[in-house]
């Protein structure tokens, strides 16, 4: 297979290649027990849950390079350097490197491994402490990792690794920073931003809080999951680049969970359209937009915006907000963004895929000129998405959403054709 290399300018330029992650048996693991741990406020049916993600994932194919996280990570364990350097890495992170879980998993071949550490590593119970240990798995299975957007993301033409605000996540971004740093596949220099530059051991930063607006326009979201120092490292990591750079931050509730990450506020749909939480991105006073402006290896000028699409329209892009939810009722706005309303993914420009479920939300989108497509009608080859100026692909997510996150979360582009502004 031809290897492609990183190439991420905006949100909608036409998709040349994703990296997506089948969810499986690691989504079952859970249990109403341990799913807080696993940062689930509700447990998946994978029975239901898989028939909608692969209408998903059958729609990307039709359009574009699909890459599974699990096919490539067995690729890079079949090398033995590889394999060795990761089972110590990981064990280290997870306090297994002084007990005999790297070597039993050392024993595994690479596919087997591969669903291991992805599945859960399931406890062997062959002494007393571990017969009566309630655990399990000595390693805890990943039920996060089919939204991809979060351990790593692409910016320009480097991959950088996220630092997860909760443990739990962090072997996903170990996965990631291996299969781009051996994957034949991928020419990509990969950045951990957060390693590199913070030194107060606070940083955070979370794909699902990054948005490339334009080459030289970011959007990152601070909240929960990305903190303000794992901000200031994406911007300290700006610094090295040249020209200017404008890093447009927007502050986030930390409570409810559907405000997760920016993403779950705020997407690009086309060239001159937005989907917008309008609730927040627009009437919330109390979470500030602030606008950064970086010159060489020095910050130029920071203040406060009004909020992100004012900042936009003074950088050249002026974007018109469409409202998740629909612009009449707060209340069905709060209920479909809770339900990842706001969440979409752009093939290209405006041709986007989101949640059928948020009713509302797909009408409005109807209303601005998106036809709106069922993804199983792309699938079964009974409509084309080239046939289409404009649409809206809707996947069936009832089950899916439950896990907090929808079309965007769902993907890690890693490649995009450069839009024409």
């Amino acid at each position: 297979m031809e290897p492609i290399s990183i190439n991420i300018h905006s949100e909608i330029g036409k998709l040349k290649g994703v990296i997506i992650h089948l969810p499986g048996p690691e989504v079952e693991n859970m249990t109403p027990e341990n799913a807080a741990r696993a940062l689930y406020s509700d447990i998946l049916n994978l029975a239901i849950a898989l028939p909608e993600y692969n209408n998903f994932v059958g729609v990307l194919k039709k359009y574009t390079r699909v890459f599974e996280v699990n096919d490539l990570l067995k690729d890079i364990l079949k090398n033995s350097y590889v394999k060795n350097e990761m089972i110590q890495k990981i064990c280290h992170h997870e306090k297994h490197d002084q007990d005999d879980v790297s070597m039993m998993i050392n024993e595994l071949d690479a596919g087997v491994l591969a669903k291991q550490l992805i599945e859960g590593v399931e406890m062997r119970k062959d002494n007393l402490t571990r017969f009566l240990d309630n655990e399990r798995f000595v390693m805890h299975p990943l039920p996060n990792f089919f939204f991809t957007r979060d351990a790593s993301f692409s910016v320009g033409n480097e991959v950088m690794i996220s630092r997860m605000a909760n443990g739990v996540r962090e072997r996903e971004t170990m996965i990631m920073e291996a299969i781009f740093t051996y994957h034949p596949l991928f020419k990509a220099n990969t950045i951990n931003p957060v390693s590199l530059y913070d030194k107060s051991k606070k940083g955070t930063i979370e794909g699902g809080d990054v948005l490339v607006a334009r080459d030289d326009i970011f959007i990152i979201g601070t909240g929960d999951r990305t903190s303000t120092q794992g901000v200031d490292s994406f911007i300290d990591h700006m610094k090295t680049k040249p020209g200017v750079q404008h890093i447009i931050v927007q502050e986030l509730p930390y409570k409810p969970e559907s405000f997760i990450h920016l993403d779950m506020v705020f997407t690009f749909l086309d060239q001159d359209k937005c989907m917008i939480f309008e609730p927040l991105i627009i009437n919330a006073s109390r979470y500030l937009t602030i606008h950064i402006t970086v010159d060489g290896d020095k910050v130029v000028n920071i203040k406060e915006e009004k909020n992100i699409l004012v900042a936009l329209r003074s950088l050249g892009m002026d974007m018109e907000p469409i409202l998740c939810g629909g612009n009449d009722d707060q209340f069905i706005m709060e209920r479909e963004q809770w339900q990842s309303g706001a969440n979409f993914f752009a093939l290209e420009p405006g041709k986007v895929i989101g949640y059928a479920r948020n009713t509302n939300t797909i009408t409005n989108l109807n209303n601005h000129g998106f036809e709106v497509i069922r993804a199983r009608d792309i699938v079964n080859n009974k409509c084309k998405i080239e046939d289409y100026n404009k649409l809206v692909i809707t996947i069936e997510g009832n089950e899916l959403s439950r896990g907090g996150g929808g079309a965007r979360c769902m993907t890690m582009p890693v490649s995009r054709q450069s839009v024409e502004w």
